[in-house]
């Protein structure tokens, strides 16, 4: 009669089957090297694991962030001539546009680059070149957020009233009520045709252009440091004027529904304006600082991501240590009935038990510190008085974090899979060990 060998016992007692019963003895901490290497091993997928949730979930956030501050400001789509030019008819083209299904609102646009000269009571006069644009005060509110974001001011661009960026305001030092200069790059462009016909030089008498003044009704803040800095806002018709268009425009923008189906509607607009035409989406316009984000990203995952492959191959020597401390009961488990698959199973499952452990604790820390992540900084900040993310350069009041749950499950999941791979060298030595070796081993 053949006796049942301690698996089949340990089963049946257990209601497990022996080899995780085994794993689980195993895995309990005890005072000996292979119990050190297995702690440091569980440490290191939990911070790899909560490390690269934080991480991706700011990077997240920042890409959020980002994307709002560009759908707030820009449009959706610019509608533009093809080759580079004004856009005469624009009244029947915005008559195409609005009909598209897509499309929430569209208005026309003037967008150029200008020179600023400030006209201050004393002192030296300060010169910046940023872009004007042009817009219809009526229209604007469904076009962007400017009109909810002065801070100074009113809204108001009738009778050569213009808006500045704050940053564009405290560079320039310029505040409401304040009066500048404004010059079209048509009026340097006549200066020189003038001066080429004659030699190269300007000839005595010729009357110097006088630039138009404005007088700053409001300062606007709508998060994006390169918007305050670089744009400034009138009306469209005072726009027209600046630069001699007459009834043209540079183009038309349009808001979308749904600003991510804007390739979808950048088609059947294309479709239906026809050739001359050019479409352009808030994507290809953002396409630098876009990619700039996602490949920041992808860089960060994959780069601490070999924090995990550390954890798993401490997890690999802890397991090739264990195999050799436990040769004599391998065989003893061998000799009594057990299969090679069994063995293996026994030590895969171990590194699998090292993983879930450490995948389990790393998520529990890497959601915790997302959701205190400005406690603590500001906790820092107060103790040290040193500022990881200065609002000055990121322009963020507090740190944005978005949790994703792709990211989420592909962050745990690959940890989980590494160190239940971690285990497969040992699994596979344990495995192919003969028991006669095995029970002779000293």
């Amino acid at each position: 009669m053949t006796l049942p060998g301690p698996p089949a016992s340990l089963s049946a007692m257990s209601g497990l089957p022996f080899e995780l019963l085994l794993s689980l003895r195993y895995v309990r901490p005890k005072r000996t090297f292979v119990s050190v290497i297995t702690l440091i091993s569980v440490l290191g997928v939990s911070l790899g694991v909560a490390v690269l949730i934080i991480v991706l979930s700011v990077m997240s956030g920042f890409d959020q962030q980002s994307r709002e501050r560009i759908l707030g400001f820009n449009p959706h789509l610019r509608v533009i001539m093809d080759p580079a030019q004004t856009m005469p008819d624009y009244a029947r083209v915005m008559a195409i546009v609005s009909s598209n299904l897509e499309v929430r609102a569209t208005t026309p646009f003037v967008l150029e680059q200008v020179m600023v000269e400030t006209e201050p009571d004393s002192g030296p006069r300060r010169v910046s070149a940023p872009y004007l644009r042009g817009i219809l005060p009526q229209y604007e509110t469904n076009m962007s957020i400017l009109a909810k974001s002065i801070i100074h001011g009113h809204f108001d661009v009738s009778n050569r009233g213009i808006l500045v960026g704050c940053e564009f305001a405290r560079n320039l030092h310029l505040s409401v009520g304040d009066r500048v200069s404004v010059y079209a790059p048509n009026v340097f462009e006549k200066l020189r045709e003038t001066a080429d016909k004659n030699g190269g030089a300007l000839p005595a008498g010729t009357p110097l252009p006088v630039a138009p003044e404005f007088e700053i009704r409001g300062i606007f803040d709508v998060g994006y440091y390169d918007y305050n800095l670089s744009f400034v806002v009138t009306s469209l018709r005072e726009a027209q004027d600046l630069y001699e268009l007459e009834n043209t425009v540079h183009g038309l923008t349009g808001m979308l529904k749904d600003p991510y189906r804007a390739p979808v509607a950048q088609a059947q607009l294309e479709r239906a304006l026809g050739p001359g035409y050019r479409v352009m989406t808030w994507m290809e316009e953002n396409e630098n600082l876009l990619s700039a984000l996602a490949v920041e990203k992808n860089v960060m995952f994959f780069t601490l991501f070999f924090i995990m492959i550390v954890a798993a191959l401490c997890i690999l020597s802890a397991l090739i240590t264990f195999v050799v401390q436990k040769t004599r009961e391998v065989g003893m488990l061998k000799a009594l009935g057990a299969t090679d698959y069994q063995v293996g199973l026994l030590f895969l499952s171990q590194g699998a038990m090292v993983g879930c452990i450490g995948v389990l604790a790393g998520y529990g820390l890497g959601m915790l510190a997302v959701n205190y992540r400005n406690e603590f900084l500001f906790f820092m900040r107060r103790v040290t008085g040193w500022e990881l993310f200065p609002q000055s350069i990121y322009q963020f009041t507090e740190l944005p974090a978005l949790v994703v749950p792709g990211d989420i499950l592909l962050v745990c999941g690959s940890a989980l899979l590494i160190c239940t791979l971690g285990g497969a060298i040992p699994a596979w030595l344990a495995a192919r060990m003969k028991p006669v070796d095995a029970l002779r081993y000293e």
